[in-house]
């Protein structure tokens, strides 16, 4: 385990519990500093969790669709007079399991707002801060489902096919300012979020896996560190798969 420096800030957006704080975990193991950003007000709870890594860990109560509220999180950021070196755009809701027709829009604008437009506010809010430091990386949180479409979670589906082409865009806007933005694409991962989801339909994406079983969030954190080391020097853009061989583009 590397020695935590804490030099460097990591913003881990949905930090609170599941996939994110396990990716906040594993970067505070790298040596990053950790802005432990979440909605929920359990985040101010969250330090306890990284304890043996002696990691600094600033968590912030936000709201990733509300700009000001983004905007507010940021000057205190800014405050710390570190670097921040990392965004992970990991917020992100499951929505409803319904089919289309059965959608209400309000239901469909909240998967979009929290999975897409989250990560665009997040995104370029920091950008002027990632833009001053070395080696700055964006990591988006995507799904396999935003390559593929998962029948009735056609909102979450279509949130995440646009995280997919926000991360190649923007890749390719921010490389003259030092920036690597990627993507990984997770199949099903073992999380709380399953609690949205109905047994039914866990079983039947289980099934699409060849691995036969779903992924872990330490599986899932292990690509994000990859992908935010100096070792990760010539992939921008890109959509790393975790999907236990069920990707087949």
């Amino acid at each position: 385990m590397q020695a935590a420096n804490n030099k460097r800030i990591a913003v881990v957006t949905g930090g609170c519990r599941g996939i994110g704080l396990v990716i906040a975990q594993r970067l505070a193991r790298e040596g990053y500093a950790i802005g432990l950003w979440d909605n929920r007000s359990e985040v101010l709870a969250a330090p306890i969790s990284f304890g043996e890594y002696q990691a600094q860990v600033y968590p912030e109560v936000v709201d990733v669709t509300d700009e000001d509220n983004v905007a507010r999180a940021v000057e205190r950021l800014t405050s710390r007079g570190q670097a921040v070196s990392v965004l992970v755009n990991n917020a992100g809701i499951n929505g409803p399991t319904k089919l289309t027709v059965d959608y209400s829009l309000a239901e469909w604008r909240s998967v979009v707002d929290v999975n897409l437009i989250g990560a665009f506010i997040c995104s370029r809010a920091l950008l002027p801060l990632l833009a001053m430091g070395p080696n700055s990386r964006i990591v988006n949180i995507a799904s396999i489902a935003g390559k593929e479409g998962n029948a009735e979670i056609s909102a979450y589906s279509a949130a995440k096919a646009g995280l997919i082409g926000f991360t190649k865009s923007l890749a390719k806007e921010v490389l003259p300012n030092g920036i690597l933005v990627n993507a990984v694409a997770p199949a099903m991962i073992e999380t709380d979020l399953l609690s949205e989801m109905t047994q039914e339909y866990i079983d039947r994406i289980r099934a699409k896996i060849p691995m036969g079983r779903l992924g872990k969030a330490t599986e899932v954190a292990a690509a994000v560190a990859w992908l935010c080391s100096p070792d990760c020097s010539f992939s921008t853009g890109t959509v790393l798969d975790l999907s236990g061989g069920r990707a087949t583009y």
